[in-house]
């Protein structure tokens, strides 16, 4: 039976107590400190009035305190619920009005986004902040809330089959979804990190957002095995290559945007990183070009693997380049046609997955689970077809998700926005393939006749200023008319097709980031 993360956490702690959780900068966690914050702040919280079910907003980049508040959370039953860091006020407002917290922390040069939020969406006597103090009488430092936590009960184990994460992400409706997992799910996920080469003999270097299901995954793998963790607030490509030399750094998780930034790095400015062992590669295609540039320079393998927010662990790194993964022992795969019928071997087929290590479903309000996996199986959405034994080729994403650099942006979300912006007649928003990104976002505006001499870089301005900088259009192109098949939808493949016509060099119809 695999034990809880709290259980984990508490195992260290008595057999372990002065090793080594993570380091951050010249700040060393051990297992004991780190069980001793997770105590007080989940007593914190509990004095709060914090049951399990309610939510609790964590909205900073890779921090000590996200590490404490994501157990203590786990310790008393509350959901934690995770916010990009990117996101401007404007997309943060739908997702907290449909989380309704009961409890906020942020770091405090991100809470100039919350600031403005009404208290009946964020309550204003419940934020808290992580650093320097805020101009905000309603937000107290987080150190008032463990502070409150010095004494007192924290109650018993919480039901590790209830929701315990809510990790975002885009559909093709515009319309993030609250992908659900337990102490259960999570558990096992970190479990089959053991298939990803890890254990207690490696040093990870993680500079992945744990805001995001990747980077959350692999630190609770980490603590469950017991690895000692170097972790990066942000990734800075330099920094990471400095932290691989100074520590020793043995296993390295990161999306392929990441990887090509540490390979141009490298290149420029070579450390000693010959301790590496592992690199792994996934949220997204990893190109096999990047693969094998990578293992020349850094003469260690890029090994590149398939990964869901919803089902993560029940694939492994392939032993080829290119997109393919394997399939982990126990888990279970099936490739389904349209229908549901399993497809022969090597034809393409929807890759559905069942396990321990898959989401319970999306969140939709208090006891509220919707699209949960049918009889167990989640169906991915990703098309793949069988090779050799358990290998797995990725072959293309049945919607329209752009994933730019490990990170999924709606199509949908981008054309609200630029639908809302003066003359804007009509929308349409591609994903271009992107040697270093996987893909980037191409923006196609169609403008009312009357103002023809509108320029695109002002509506790009307007756009930049609502929404993430990783979902602004690279590129933005006017046309005649956005092409619509019969049904009225966009023809995303014509639009494609544009691009690399000599019409998209005019400078007077495309403007660029």
């Amino acid at each position: 039976m695999t034990m809880t993360l709290i259980d984990v956490l508490h195992h260290h702690a008595k057999s372990r107590p002065k090793s080594v959780a993570f380091r951050i900068g010249g700040d060393v966690w051990t297992y004991e400190r780190l069980t001793a914050d997770v105590e007080r702040l989940a007593r914190g919280l509990a004095k709060r009035g914090l049951r399990e079910g309610n939510r609790v907003a964590l909205h900073m980049a890779n921090l000590a305190e996200l590490v404490v508040a994501n157990y203590a959370c786990f310790r008393i039953g509350a959901i934690a619920a995770p916010l990009n860091t990117r996101l401007k006020t404007a997309e943060l407002r739908p997702l907290l009005e449909r989380l309704q917290p009961a409890l906020y922390i942020g770091q405090a040069d991100l809470y100039r986004y919350i600031a403005a939020i009404d208290a009946s969406i964020v309550p204003s006597n419940a934020r808290f902040i992580v650093g320097d103090a805020v101009d905000d009488r309603w937000a107290h430092p987080l150190t008032k809330l463990l502070e409150e936590g010095n004494f007192g009960p924290v109650g018993t184990l919480p039901d590790v089959h209830a929701p315990a994460v809510l990790l975002t992400t885009s559909g093709t409706t515009g319309q993030p979804k609250f992908v659900t997992h337990t102490q259960a799910t999570l558990a096992a996920s970190a479990d089959s990190a053991r298939h990803l080469g890890l254990n207690d003999d490696h040093i990870a270097a993680i500079a992945l957002p744990m805001v995001h299901g990747f980077g959350l995954f692999t630190f609770l793998a980490c603590i469950q095995f017991g690895a000692p963790v170097v972790l990066l607030e942000r990734f800075d490509p330099d920094a990471v290559l400095d932290a691989i030399e100074r520590h020793r750094c043995t296993w390295l998780p990161a999306v392929p945007a990441m990887f090509a930034a540490l390979l141009e790095r490298q290149r420029a400015c070579g450390r000693n990183v010959h301790s590496l062992r592992i690199c792994l590669s996934s949220g997204d295609v990893c190109p096999p070009q990047l693969q094998e540039q990578f293992s020349e320079l850094f003469g260690n393998r890029l090994r590149s693997f398939w990964g869901a927010t919803e089902a993560a662990g029940s694939l492994t790194y392939g032993l080829e380049s290119g997109p393919v993964s394997r399939i982990v022992k126990g888990a279970e795969a099936r490739l389904i046609d349209d229908s549901g019928a399993p497809v022969p071997k090597a034809e393409v087929g929807e890759l559905v997955l069942r396990g321990p290590n898959v989401t319970i479903g999306y969140w939709a309000g208090p006891g509220l689970i919707e699209d949960a996996p049918k009889d167990g199986w989640f169906r991915t959405g990703d098309l793949m077809r069988q090779g050799d034994n358990d290998d797995l080729w990725f072959v293309s994403r049945k919607k329209d998700v752009i994933i730019r650099g490990g990170l999924n942006i709606s199509p949908a979300e981008i054309e609200r926005v630029l639908m809302a912006r003066p003359a804007v007649r009509d929308v349409a928003v591609v994903g271009v393939p992107d040697a270093a990104l996987g893909q980037r976002v191409a923006g196609f505006v169609q403008l009312e006749r009357s103002t023809r001499g509108i320029i695109l870089k002002e509506i790009l301005a307007g756009v930049r200023a609502l929404l993430a900088d990783y979902k602004v259009p690279a590129s933005l192109e006017m046309v005649d008319e956005i092409p619509r098949n019969t049904l009225g939808k966009i023809d995303r493949k014509s639009l494609l097709a544009m691009i690399s016509k000599p019409e998209s060099n005019n400078a007077d119809r495309v403007a660029r980031v």
